[in-house]
C-alpha cells in the first residue's frame, strides 16, 4: 500500500517534470496498478515473529536473488527501500557494494528505534543508506543521533486518509442504520495472523453480540486468499458479520469501534478518529524466544501509542489477548462515553505529531533530487 502511494506520487511528479520514469519493484498488485513493473510478488512471504519467519526463509532468499540479478544487469539511477527489514538490508548491502555511487534511500525505515535490540543492524542500515526519509519523529531522532542523514517527511497515511469516504458516506454505502452499532474486525494481513488472532477476536465478538443485540460486525478483506477461512469462522462463531471484499475501506470508515491487529491499520483508525482495541499474538515459541533469549522489551506496539509514547489505545498482547479481555475493553469503549472521548482527545494530539498532508509528494521530490 505504501509503495503504491509512492509510485503514484513519483509518476505524477515525473509527468510534471517531463521525466520518463521506469519504476521496477518488489511488491504486489497495488504497486502494479499504480504503474510499477513487479519483479517479484512479496505479498505472500510477509511474517512477524522468529519461529513464524522460518517457513519464508527460502522464498525470501529467492526474492533477494531476483533483485540482485536485476540490479546487476540493469543499474538504476536510485534505489528506494520500503520497510521490509531483513530482506531490504541484504539488498541494500549488496547494492552499495556493487554500485557505491547509486543513491539508496530508506523510506519507512526498520523500527530499530522501537526494538533497539541490534545496534549492529542499526549501524549497517546507516552505513549503506544515503538518506532516511522518516515517517515518525522518534524514528528521525533515533537515526540522526546514530549518524544518518535524515529528513522527517511525515506519515503517508495522512495522504491516504484524505481519499477515504466519510463515516456518513461509508455507512450509507453499506446500508448501516442509524441505531446500528458497527464494529470493524481487522484480524489479518498475514496468514499467520488468521491462526493466532481470529479465534480470540471472533470469540470476543460473540460475547459483544450477546450483550448488544444491535451490533453488527464488518470485516474488511485484506487478501482474497483469506476469504474462505474467514467465512468459515464467521459461520462457526455465529456472528452477525459481513465480509467486505470490494471497497473494503468502507468497513473501516463506517465503524463505531474497531478490534484490530497491531500494525499500520491502528494509525489509520486513529487518523479517522475511530476508537479501537489492539490485539496481537505470536506463537508460544516466538514469545519465549523474544522474552528469554533476545530480551525484547518494547514500550508499546501499536503506532498511535508509539507516536506519543503513551497509552492512547489499549494493547492486549499474547496472554492478555483473551476473548474476555477483548470483549471487556471493547464494551467499555462502546458504552462509556468518557472513556471514548478521552481516546478521541488523545487522537487529536497524536494527529498533530505525524506531519502535514503532501507526504508522498515530499518523498517523491526527495527521490527526484537524487537523480
Amino acid at each position: 500500500m505504501q509503495g503504491a502511494l509512492l509510485v503514484t506520487a513519483l509518476r505524477q511528479l515525473g509527468e510534471k517534470s517531463d521525466v520518463d520514469l521506469n519504476i521496477v519493484a518488489l511488491g504486489g498488485s497495488k504497486m502494479a496498478a499504480a504503474g510499477a513493473t513487479i519483479l517479484a510478488d512479496t505479498t505472500g512471504i510477509s511474517s512477524i515473529g522468529i519461529w513464524e519467519a522460518i517457513a519464508y526463509i527460502i522464498p525470501t532468499i529467492q526474492v533477494q536473488n531476483v533483485a540482485k540479478k536485476y540490479l546487476k544487469t540493469t543499474p538504476p539511477d536510485v534505489i528506494v527501500l520500503i520497510d521490509y527489514n531483513a530482506p531490504n538490508a541484504v539488498i541494500g548491502n549488496y547494492a552499495k557494494s556493487v554500485f557505491p555511487n547509486v543513491p539508496i534511500i530508506y523510506y519507512i525505515a526498520p523500527q530499530e528505534w522501537v526494538w533497539s535490540i541490534n545496534n549492529k543492524r542499526t549501524a549497517t542500515i546507516v552505513k549503506f543508506t544515503d538518506e532516511i526519509l522518516s515517517i515518525f519523529p522518534a524514528e528521525a531522532d533515533y537515526y540522526a543521533e546514530r549518524g544518518a542523514k535524515v529528513q522527517f517527511v511525515g506519515h503517508p497515511l495522512i495522504d491516504r486518509i484524505a481519499t477515504l469516504p466519510s463515516r456518513e458516506v461509508a455507512r450509507a454505502k453499506l446500508g448501516i442504520a442509524d441505531d446500528e452499532i458497527a464494529v470493524a474486525l481487522i484480524p489479518a494481513s498475514r496468514k499467520q495472523e488468521l491462526k493466532y488472532l481470529v479465534p480470540a477476536m471472533f470469540s470476543a465478538a460473540q460475547q459483544i453480540q450477546a450483550k448488544l443485540p444491535n451490533v453488527r460486525f464488518w470485516i474488511p478483506l485484506s487478501r482474497d486468499a483469506f476469504k474462505a477461512e474467514l467465512e468459515s469462522e464467521i459461520k462457526a462463531h455465529r456472528l452477525n458479520a459481513t465480509l467486505v471484499a470490494e471497497n473494503a475501506d468502507d468497513a473501516i470508515c463506517a465503524a463505531d469501534l474497531a478490534i484490530a491487529k497491531s500494525g499500520t491499520v491502528n494509525l489509520e483508525l486513529a487518523l479517522l478518529s475511530i476508537p479501537q482495541v489492539v490485539i496481537y499474538r505470536f506463537s508460544k515459541v516466538t514469545a519465549w524466544l523474544g522474552r528469554k533469549v533476545f530480551k525484547v522489551e518494547v514500550p508499546f506496539m501499536s503506532p498511535p501509542n508509539l507516536v506519543e509514547m503513551k497509552s492512547i489505545v489499549p494493547e492486549l498482547l499474547q496472554e492478555q489477548a483473551t476473548p474476555d479481555r477483548i470483549a471487556i475493553e471493547s464494551l467499555e469503549l462502546i458504552l462509556n462515553p468518557e472513556r471514548r472521548d478521552r481516546m478521541l482527545a488523545d487522537y487529536r494530539q497524536m494527529q498533530t505529531a505525524v506531519g502535514d498532508p503532501g507526504v508522498c509528494d515530499r518523498v517523491a521530490v526527495a527521490i527526484f533530487a537524487k537523480f
